[in-house]
């Protein structure tokens, strides 16, 4: 199956950094919107940022907003994620996915979901 592969979560401290990768190995992300999702325990699946294929347009949920930062690069087939200022909501497990839409449409299908990396945030 084609999946995705997410690397870079780890346990860090209240205000302190961490740089997710998601990775496509044996196909090419050059045509898809890319989005970075995440699931804190006993609750839904929060999309929290989609990076456009070309890199170009990026959006970013409320409750990450000017904290994480979302980018590309196509020649290398991998997506990152930066998280600065984290808090201990962030904790959770984070996944991404590739869709044949745009980040701009909401109703845009996610596929070739990850095993995903978990993301701990506490002292």
């Amino acid at each position: 199956q084609l999946q995705l592969v997410e690397s870079g979560g780890g346990l860090v401290q209240p205000g302190g950094s961490l740089r997710l990768s998601c990775a496509a190995s044996g196909f090419s992300l050059d045509n898809n919107a890319v989005g970075w999702f995440r699931q804190a325990p006993g609750k839904e699946r929060e999309k929290i940022s989609c990076i456009s294929s070309n890199g170009l347009f990026t959006i970013y949920a409320d409750s990450v907003k000017n904290r994480f930062t979302i980018s590309r690069d196509n020649s290398k087939n991998t997506v990152w994620l930066q998280m600065n200022s984290l808090k201990s909501e962030d904790t959770g497990d984070y996944y991404c996915a590739r869709t044949t839409g745009g980040c701009r449409n909401q109703r845009a299908l996610f596929g070739s979901w990850g095993q995903g990396t978990q993301v701990t945030v506490s002292s």
